[in-house]
């Protein structure tokens, strides 16, 4: 096959030299409702058309291929003093997989446990290139189901307003969960 970047051979969609060259992830923080930090790994405007892959069966391979270079070399480097939980935003499959889900896998090491259908949208509009008095007057009104764990990290690919991750950490927070910090993949506000 050939890479979907470079177009060299390769036997993954996106080769070995073009993951190092272009898909090396920074960190950029920045901090939303109640002062909790979001974490991400790449500007969205350098990957975006590898984001939009994520309601094909190509962005199977492509959110591996990203969550293998960011969030499992995150999960490789952090410590804590205890085993903590990672829970994914809405990941519900479509396309024949959860992008989330992907994401929230590739985390599972020493101090993070990876939980799966513990957050979950009622309200499923979709918010891809909405503004935020759309995303205001339409609030996901999630749902959480029941789990042990106390202390969370909160995972999805994008941030744009913020407004996703305010709704869940409000709904985690109700729950007696204290949200340590969310990783995402890109942040859409940085330029």
């Amino acid at each position: 096959m050939k890479c979907l970047m470079c177009e060299s051979f390769s036997l993954s969609h996106i080769c070995e030299s073009c993951q190092n060259t272009f898909l090396q992830p920074q960190i950029f923080r920045r901090k939303i409702s109640k002062n909790i930090e979001v974490i991400s790994f790449y500007k969205y405007d350098e990957i975006k058309e590898l984001l939009h892959t994520k309601h094909t069966d190509l962005g199977f391979y492509i959110y591996k291929i990203l969550a293998k270079n960011s969030m499992s070399k995150f999960a490789l480097e952090f410590e804590f003093s205890h085993l903590i939980t990672s829970i994914a935003i809405d990941d519900n499959t479509s396309s024949g997989y959860s992008h989330t889900a992907i994401l929230n896998n590739s985390l599972k090491s020493k101090y993070i446990e990876p939980m799966h259908s513990k957050l979950r949208a009622k309200n499923t509009l979709s918010y891809s290139g909405k503004s935020k008095e759309f995303r205001s007057l339409n609030p996901r009104n999630f749902e959480l189901k029941a789990f042990k764990s106390k202390d969370i990290i909160l995972i999805d690919d994008i941030i744009t307003t913020g407004s996703t991750l305010n709704q869940a950490i409000q709904i985690l927070q109700h729950n007696n969960k204290e949200v340590l910090f969310c990783l995402t993949l890109a942040d859409a506000s940085l330029k």
